[in-house]
């Protein structure tokens, strides 16, 4: 068999062929490492799982790893994981009691200058990577999964749910008991102005207070 061939058919693998034998936290992560279902993994330095405890009753969802957490290997460990960390703090949840993961498990970007820019990823790359997500959800068993931002929530929701108009309300879903999207913190660091994003982050911690009342009746 030709080398192009090869490289085709080992690009054209599903995402469960990358599977470990056994499903738990650490192996669908070290499993994960050498995904290639889909085209991203040429171009995100290398693989970013979820992190956290497996016992977490609350697990958040966002897009897709940035550009530090490319770097770093963990999710949320830049400037919106910062601002999630304190939004956490305020409204009550400990993060380390959380399990945080993204729906994109590599970094998609386009160049800029000497800057790597965030590029939305298409529904392909997302239905490619959506097993991990799955296999994370059965294995944590949250009682509450919130989803950051448009693109997880129309992952897990469905492609005609809006933030803007359906956030902060829990969804009936097989997924967990109670599931609720709200903004991504990186939507609040874009914010135009400073009115706007102290706006935006008010109602994303009013959002995070209602699943801390969620989690403190558990």
């Amino acid at each position: 068999m030709s080398q192009d061939k090869s490289e085709d058919l080992k690009e054209s693998k599903d995402t469960e062929d990358f599977f470990p034998d056994g499903k738990t936290l650490p192996a669908l992560r070290e499993a994960a490492a050498d995904c290639q279902a889909c085209d991203l993994y040429k171009r995100g330095t290398q693989t970013v799982f979820g992190a956290g405890t497996r016992n977490a009753e609350v697990l958040f969802v966002g897009e897709q790893p940035g550009n530090d957490e490319d770097l770093e290997g963990e999710p949320f460990v830049g400037p919106a994981g910062k601002l999630l960390d304190k939004a956490l703090e305020e409204a009550g949840i400990d993060r380390q009691k959380a399990y945080v993961t993204n729906v994109v498990k590599h970094f998609k970007w386009e160049p800029r200058g000497k800057r790597r820019i965030h590029k939305k990823p298409n529904a392909k790359e997302i239905a490619a990577c959506r097993p991990w997500l799955e296999a994370e959800i059965e294995i944590v068993k949250p009682k509450v999964i919130v989803c950051l931002g448009a693109t997880a929530a129309q992952a897990l929701l469905g492609s005609k749910f809006r933030v803007s108009k359906d956030g902060g309300k829990f969804i009936e879903s097989n997924l967990a008991p109670y599931i609720i999207a709200t903004l991504h913190p990186s939507a609040i660091l874009r914010a135009p102005d400073d009115q706007t994003r102290h706006e935006q982050k008010r109602r994303f911690i009013y959002d995070l207070k209602k699943v801390a009342d969620v989690l403190s009746k558990s």
